[in-house]
C-alpha cells in the first residue's frame, strides 16, 4: 500500500478508529479507578567498618564493606529480618506476605542499602520501612559479632535516611494508563481498519479497479438515489451530477479506439444490477445530443430493459430481425428530437446465444455500422451467460460497467477473463454508483471536469460536444442583452 492508501483508510474508518481509541481511554480510566492506590516509602542504611588504621587498612575495609552490602541487601527479604518488624508493628501478616511488598537495592560501588516498602497505607509503608531497617541493623550486628563477649562487630549499619510518609501514590498512574490505553486503542483501530481494507473484496473506487486490470477507466457515474425513478437522467435533469457524468463519458468515448473505423460498443457488466442498461441508454442519448447518429440496440435477449426505459414498443425487435420475421426499417424506432434510434429486443427466444453468434447477426452488425455513427449494444452480464462475450467479439469493443460497492474484485476478473477467452477487445471500464461523499467519493475533475464548470445544458452540449463553463454562459448572456 502507498501513503495515499493509508490516508484513505484513515479517512474512511476514522469513526471506528476514534471509537476504539475512546474505548481504550475509557478502559484505562476504569482500570485506574478500580485499583487501590499503592504508596511507596524508602529508608536507607549506611554500611561501614569499625576501627581505625592505616590507609591501606581503610581501603581494605572499604572493599570489604562493598562486598558485604550485596550480602546484607539479600537479607532484607528474609524472615530473620522481617519477623521482628512484623512483631514491632503488629502487622498480623506472614514474612512471605511482607516480603512481596519489600524490595532492597544496593547501587554499585556504594555502601548504601535502600529498603522500599509498598503499601496501601502511606503511614504504614513508612513505619514498615523504618522497622525493617532497624531490624536489619540488629541482625547484621548479631551475625557479624564474634563469639567472644568482649569483641566488637567489624561492620556497623547506620540509618542514613528514615522513610517519610509519601503524599502521592505510585500506582495507579492514571495519566500513564490513559495514555497507554489511547495508544493501544488507536493501534487496534488502525490495525482493524487496515485489515478490513485488505480483506475487502468489493470494488469501491477507481483505485481498486487499477489494482485488478490495466484497462482504462472511461468515466464514473455518481450514485443517484432516485435512479430507479428516473433512469434517463440526461434529459430529465440535465444539470445533475449524474447527467454530467454521462456527458463526460461521451466525451472520453470520442477519443477511444481512434484507429477503429466502426464506432460500435457492447455495454455489459460482470453481474446484474450494476447499471449497464441505464448506462447504455444515457450514453446513447448523450451521443445523439452531441450530433451523432446513434443506434441503441437491446441485445439482452434474456431480460430486455431498453424498451421499458426508452418508452418504445418492444413487442417486435432484434429477435424478429434475426429470424427473418421483420425488416430492419420496420423495427428501428426514432427517439427524441436528436438522431437517436432504438432497436428493442423483441420476444425472448429460447436460444439467445445462438442468435447473437449467428452469421445473420454478423451481417446486421456491419449494416448498423454503415448506417449509424455510433452503435450501442446493451447485453446480459458476462458471468451468468456468454451472450455478451460472443457479441463483443464480432462488434469489436466492449465497455464493462462496474458498480462500486456491489461488484466483487473476483467478479471483475472473471468478466475480463470471459472476454479475453474469446478474443473480444475491451475498450474500457465505467464505474457506476460512485458515492459523492466520503473517502471513496467520486473525484470531480479526475475524468475531465471540475467544480468550476456547470453541469451543461443540452443545447450547448449538442453543439460543442462538451459542457460550457458557467462564466462563459454568463458572459454570452450579458453580450446578448
Amino acid at each position: 500500500m502507498e501513503l495515499r492508501d493509508y490516508i484513505r483508510i484513515l479517512r474512511k474508518s476514522w469513526v471506528l478508529i476514534a471509537l476504539l481509541t475512546l474505548v481504550g481511554v475509557g478502559a484505562a480510566a476504569g482500570y485506574s479507578l478500580t485499583q487501590t492506590p499503592q504508596y511507596s516509602a524508602t529508608a536507607r542504611v549506611f554500611v561501614s567498618t569499625q576501627g581505625s588504621g592505616s590507609t591501606s587498612e581503610l581501603q581494605q575495609g572499604s572493599s570489604f564493606t562493598i562486598q558485604r552490602v550485596k550480602t546484607y541487601s539479600t537479607l532484607v527479604n528474609t524472615a530473620i529480618v522481617l519477623l521482628p518488624a512484623i512483631g514491632a508493628l503488629d502487622l498480623g501478616i506472614t514474612s512471605d506476605e511482607l516480603a512481596s511488598r519489600v524490595t532492597a537495592s544496593a547501587p554499585i560501588d556504594t555502601s548504601i542499602i535502600g529498603i522500599t516498602v509498598t503499601d496501601t497505607d502511606p503511614v504504614r509503608a513508612a513505619e514498615t520501612a523504618n522497622a525493617i531497617s532497624q531490624s536489619l541493623t540488629a541482625v547484621v550486628e548479631e551475625i557479624e559479632t564474634p563469639d567472644a563477649d568482649s569483641a566488637m562487630s567489624p561492620v556497623k549499619l547506620t540509618r542514613a535516611q528514615d522513610a517519610t510518609v509519601p503524599s502521592t501514590p505510585i500506582s495507579p498512574n492514571v495519566r500513564l494508563n490513559i495514555a497507554l490505553g489511547a495508544i493501544v486503542g488507536l493501534a487496534l483501530g488502525i490495525g482493524i481498519a487496515v485489515l478490513r481494507e485488505t480483506l475487502e473484496t468489493r470494488i469501491r473506487n477507481e483505485h481498486d479497479v487499477e489494482g485488478i486490470t490495466e484497462v482504462p477507466i472511461l468515466g464514473g457515474i455518481v450514485f443517484d438515489p432516485r435512479a430507479r425513478d428516473r433512469p434517463l437522467i440526461v434529459h430529465v435533469d440535465p444539470r445533475s451530477p449524474r447527467a454530467e457524468s454521462f456527458r463526460t463519458l461521451r466525451t472520453n468515448l470520442q477519443f477511444l479506439d481512434v484507429g477503429r473505423t466502426d464506432r460500435s460498443f457492447v455495454v455489459t457488466s460482470s453481474i446484474e444490477s450494476e447499471g449497464k442498461s441505464t448506462t447504455g441508454a444515457n450514453l446513447a442519448i448523450a451521443l445523439a445530443d452531441a450530433g451523432s447518429r446513434v443506434l441503441l440496440v437491446d441485445a439482452d435477449l434474456r431480460r430486455p430493459k431498453i424498451a421499458e426505459y426508452m418508452g418504445v414498443e418492444g413487442t417486435a425487435g432484434l429477435t424478429d430481425l434475426l429470424i427473418g420475421r421483420a425488416d430492419l426499417d420496420d423495427l428501428i424506432q426514432p427517439w427524441g428530437k436528436a438522431q437517436l434510434f432504438v432497436l428493442p429486443a423483441g420476444q425472448v427466444p429460447p436460444n439467445p446465444s445462438e442468435l447473437l453468434g449467428s452469421a445473420r447477426m454478423s451481417h446486421f452488425i456491419g449494416e448498423f455500422n454503415r448506417m449509424f455513427d455510433v452503435v450501442i449494444y446493451d447485453t446480459p452480464p458476462l458471468l451468468p451467460v456468454t451472450d455478451a462475450a460472443i457479441l463483443a467479439k464480432n462488434v469489436g469493443g466492449a465497455i464493462i460497467v462496474v458498480a462500486a460497492g456491489r461488484a466483487q474484485k473476483n467478479q471483475l476478473r472473471g468478466a475480463i477473463g470471459a472476454l479475453d477467452n474469446v478474443g473480444a477487445p475491451i475498450s474500457g471500464l465505467v464505474l457506476t454508483m460512485l458515492p459523492t461523499k466520503g473517502p471513496d467519493a467520486y473525484g470531480y475533475g479526475r475524468y475531465g471536469y471540475g467544480y468550476g464548470y456547470g453541469y451543461g445544458d443540452v443545447e450547448t452540449t449538442a453543439a460543442t460536444g462538451a459542457p460550457t463553463p458557467r462564466r462563459a454562459r454568463a458572459k454570452r448572456a450579458k453580450v446578448r442583452t
